[in-house]
C-alpha cells in the first residue's frame, strides 16, 4: 500500500514539474511527504541537512559559477562568442552543424545552459536567419549544442557522479568525454538532415550586420580567457607538466584574476560579481541537488527505490533502457535535465554494480540522457529562450530536435554500456 501511495506521489510530482511549479519546492515537499507517510519522519530532513554540505561539490560548483559571472562582467564571454560568430560566417554551407558545435564549445567553457543559450543565441540566431536558415532551425541549432558543459569539471553532475563512484571528477569526464562529443556531432548532423528534408536550410545572401556583430571588435586575448581554467585542468589531469597540480576552484580563481588583469575592470566589482555567482550557484544548482536528495530519501523511505531496484535486478537490458530513456523522458516531461539526472543518479546509480554495470558509466548515461532530453522539451528554460530569440513557438524547436535527440540517446547508451 505504501509503495502504491509513493508511486502516486511520484506521478503527481512529475505532473507538477511539467506544469512548471517551483522545482525545489515540489521535490522537497514530495520527499518530506513520503518520509512522513513511511513513518521515518526525519529521513527527508536528514537528507536535506546532509546534502547542504556535500563534500567536493560546493567548492567546485560555486567557484565555476563565480567565474562565469566574472566572465560576463568583463565581457570576455562576449569576445569568445563573437570570435566564433566570425568563424561561422566563413563556413556558410555548413552553418547549421557549425552553429551547434560552436555553441557546444562555448557551453563547455561557460557551463550555464540558459546563460549560454541567451548569450550565444543573441549573436548566432540572427546570423543563421539572415543566411536563409529557417528561424526554428536556427533556434534548434543553438539548443542542440547545450550539453558541452558535461566536459567542464564544474558541471554539478560530474562531482555528483564522482562522489558516488568514489573517483576523481576528471576521471568521470575521461569516461564520457568521447560519448559527449559524439552525441553532439550526432545531433548536429541529424538537425542538418531535418533541415534538408523540410527545405529549411536554403542559403541566401548573407547579411553580416546581425545585431552588433559587425561593429564589435574582438580581442583574441579576451576571447581565450573563458577557456583558460579548463585548459589548466586538462594540463594538470594529463600530467603534461611534471608536478603541476590545480583544482577546480584554483583554476577558476586564476582565470578570474587573469581576466581582471587583461580587461582592467574594477577589482571590487569583480570580487562582488564572483561571490554573487557563488551565491547564485548555491541557490540554483545546489538547491536542486539538495531538493533531489530529499525526494530520493522520501522514495527510499517509502520503499520505492528498493522495489524499483528489485525489478531492475532481474534484467540488465531493462536497466540499460531505463537508465537512458527513463532519464531522457523525465527531462522531456519535466523540462529539467538536472532534475532528471540527479533524481536517477541519487536513487538508482549507487546500485549499478548489482546490475553488472559500472557506477560512473551508469551515472554518465543518466546525466547525458537527461541533458539530451532537455533539448527537446518544449517547457525547458533553454528551449524557451532560444525560441524567443528566434521568434517561434518552443514546440517548433522541440519537434525539429526530436529525431536527433532520440538517436543521440541511443548512441550514448551504446557507447557507455
Amino acid at each position: 500500500m505504501l509503495i502504491f501511495i509513493g508511486l502516486i506521489i511520484v506521478i503527481v510530482t512529475i505532473y507538477l514539474l511539467i506544469k512548471q511549479y517551483e522545482t525545489r519546492m515540489i521535490l522537497c515537499a514530495s520527499g518530506f511527504l513520503m518520509s512522513i507517510l513511511s513513518g521515518k519522519f526525519f529521513a527527508g530532513f536528514d537528507a536535506f541537512a546532509k546534502n547542504m554540505i556535500m563534500s567536493g561539490s560546493i567548492e567546485t560548483i560555486c567557484s565555476v559559477m563565480g567565474f562565469a559571472y566574472v566572465m560576463k562582467l568583463t565581457e570576455c564571454d562576449k569576445h569568445l562568442i563573437h570570435l566564433l560568430a566570425k568563424v561561422l560566417l566563413r563556413v556558410r554551407p555548413i552553418l547549421i552543424p557549425a552553429a551547434v558545435i560552436a555553441t557546444f564549445c562555448v557551453n563547455m567553457a561557460l557551463p550555464s545552459a540558459a546563460g549560454t543559450a541567451a548569450a550565444v543565441g543573441a549573436i548566432l540566431i540572427p546570423i543563421l536567419i539572415s543566411a536563409g536558415i529557417h528561424p526554428a532551425i536556427a533556434g534548434a541549432a543553438i539548443l542542440s549544442g547545450l550539453w558541452g558543459s558535461l566536459l567542464n569539471p564544474g558541471n554539478p553532475h560530474n562531482p555528483f557522479i564522482a562522489k558516488i563512484a568514489n573517483i576523481g571528477v576528471m576521471d568521470v569526464i575521461a569516461i564520457h568525454h568521447t560519448t559527449v562529443i559524439t552525441t553532439a556531432i550526432t545531433a548536429a548532423l541529424a538537425l542538418t538532415i531535418v533541415a534538408k528534408i523540410l527545405k529549411e536550410d536554403k542559403v541566401d545572401i548573407l547579411e553580416e550586420n546581425s545585431g552588433a556583430q559587425s561593429s564589435f571588435h574582438v580581442n583574441p586575448l579576451y576571447a581565450m580567457v573563458p577557456l583558460l581554467p579548463l585548459t589548466l585542468l586538462v594540463i594538470a589531469s594529463a600530467k603534461l607538466i611534471p608536478g603541476f597540480k590545480v583544482g577546480v576552484p584554483q583554476a577558476m580563481l586564476i582565470g578570474s584574476v587573469i581576466g581582471v588583469l587583461l580587461t582592467r575592470k574594477n577589482p571590487a566589482e569583480v570580487s562582488k560579481s564572483f561571490f554573487d555567482g557563488m551565491g547564485s550557484a548555491y541557490s540554483g544548482i545546489l538547491g536542486i541537488i539538495i531538493s533531489a536528495g530529499v525526494f530520493v530519501a522520501g522514495m527510499t523511505a517509502i520503499g520505492l527505490v528498493d522495489k524499483f531496484t528489485e525489478i531492475l535486478t532481474h534484467s540488465t537490458s531493462i536497466v540499460k533502457v531505463a537508465t537512458g530513456f527513463g532519464s531522457f523522458l523525465l527531462a522531456v516531461l519535466a523540462g529539467s535535465g538536472d532534475a532528471a539526472g540527479f533524481a536517477f543518479n541519487g536513487a538508482i546509480t549507487p546500485q549499478a554494480e548489482q546490475f553488472g554495470l559500472k557506477i560512473a558509466n551508469m551515472g554518465s548515461v543518466a546525466t547525458l540522457a537527461g541533458a539530451i532530453g532537455h533539448k527537446m522539451s518544449p517547457i525547458g528554460g533553454s528551449t524557451i529562450i532560444c525560441a524567443g530569440l528566434a521568434g517561434v513557438n518552443p514546440f517548433d524547436l522541440a519537434k525539429r530536435n526530436a529525431p536527433g535527440m532520440v538517436i543521440a540517446t541511443i548512441v550514448a547508451m551504446i557507447m557507455l554500456f
